[in-house]
């Protein structure tokens, strides 16, 4: 009952930036937190930076200073700013959102979108 939609992803030279979208659409009462994920080719997918109902961040240390991560609530959708991108930064990300229905928590995944960093 939940779609998550992401967008923005693409093929980038190595210090360019890209901006990610993600919008969700269904049926919940509220979302609480939003978040990024990536993972690389045989790597753990690893969280890269969460914002919650209240606008608090939480950044993996590898982004920290160069992603940002914000919201907008009307539009149920979650952006991730990313900035001065390495060669490590390539991976697929992924949109997680947290729901709230019937006063339980739901979570829903995006499918993906690829990002790779050239160098």
């Amino acid at each position: 009952q939940v779609q998550l939609v992401e967008s923005g992803g693409g093929l980038v030279q190595a210090g360019g930036s890209l901006r990610l979208s993600c919008a969700a659409s269904g049926r919940f009462f509220s979302i609480n937190s939003m978040g990024w994920y990536r993972q690389a080719p045989g790597k753990q997918r690893e969280l890269v930076a969460t914002i919650s109902s209240g606008d608090s961040t939480n950044y993996s240390d590898s982004v920290k200073g160069r992603f940002t991560i914000s919201r907008d609530n009307a539009k149920n959708t979650v952006f991730l700013e990313m900035n001065s991108l390495k060669s490590e930064d390539t991976a697929i990300y992924y949109c997680k959102a947290e729901v709230r229905r019937l006063n339980l928590l739901y979570g829903y995944w995006g499918q993906g979108t690829q990002v790779t960093v050239s160098s």
